[in-house]
Order: C-alpha cells, then sequence, then structure tokens
C-alpha cells in the first residue's frame, strides 16, 4: 500500500488525490482480486497500469470546461505540502501523464524498462522513448529554473 500511494502521488501531484487513485483502483479490482492474482503473474504491475490508465482518464475528463450558474464569493483554500514549490515537482506536473508515469516508475519506483512496459502496457521502445523525451523536458525546464535564480 505505502508503495501504490507514493506511486499516485507521484503520478497525481498530491496527497488526496493519490489516495483517492488507489482506493478507486482497489475498489475496482478487489472483488477479481483472485483472478488477477491468477491470471497476471505480477498483481502489483497490474494494479500500477490501472492506476495510470485511470489517473489518464480522471485527466482527460477533467480538461473538459465545466460550468456553473453562479461565480462563488470567495476562492477556495487549500492545503499547501511540503514539496509543492519544488521546481522539480512543478517540472513533473508540466510532464504529460504516459511520461509522468515512465518518469516515476523508473526513478521513483526503480522499475527496469521491461517491467515499466508491462506495467503500461506498452512496448519497451515506447518506455525509452518516453523517458528520452521526458527527461530532455525535465532538463529544460531546469536548467530555465536554475538560470532565473
Amino acid at each position: 500500500m505505502p508503495g501504490l500511494l507514493r506511486y499516485g502521488h507521484a503520478l497525481t501531484g498530491n496527497p488526496h488525490d493519490a489516495a483517492d487513485l488507489v482506493q478507486g483502483v482497489l475498489e475496482k479490482i478487489g472483488s477479481r482480486w483472485s483472478l488477477v492474482v491468477r491470471k497476471t503473474g505480477d498483481p502489483l504491475a497490474y494494479t500500477r497500469r490501472a492506476m495510470a490508465n485511470a489517473h489518464v482518464s480522471r485527466w482527460r475528463r477533467s480538461r473538459r470546461e465545466s460550468l456553473v450558474s453562479d461565480i462563488p464569493d470567495t476562492a477556495a483554500t487549500r492545503e499547501r505540502y511540503a514539496f509543492e514549490d519544488e521546481p522539480l515537482w512543478h517540472a513533473l506536473r508540466d510532464l504529460p501523464p504516459r511520461q509522468r508515469a515512465v518518469v516515476v516508475l523508473r526513478y521513483y519506483e526503480g522499475l527496469s524498462e521491461i517491467e515499466i512496459a508491462q506495467t503500461l502496457g506498452v512496448s519497451q521502445g515506447t518506455v525509452k522513448s518516453q523517458a528520452s523525451k521526458a527527461m530532455a523536458t525535465l532538463r529544460t525546464k531546469l536548467a530555465a529554473t536554475v538560470e532565473g535564480r
């Protein structure tokens, strides 16, 4: 569970959304857990893949415009997190969901390219290209941050 929450936090950018993501995925696959264990060689990889897919789906749904009838009187206040202002978190949060998932699985969870490919259901070449693009983007953004100081 802690590993899934860490992975969810890195995917979503905050611990509350991560907990919601983990809970939602575990609810969906919990009723067929014995089948998942029996049919898949690695239920943890299956769960990570389900989390990445659920996060991408949620991200796609949230991009749509939501109209409200009244403008709120006050802005909603939210809790600040310890790493929220770190340049690396900002740069990581700006990556597309698939690239973010590859970076998190590779460098945060320590999975190999083969394990990441199995987890996300993509080819090993896709993992390599997504990681390369993500690292180039992170280097550019972090270099700009360092130069701007």
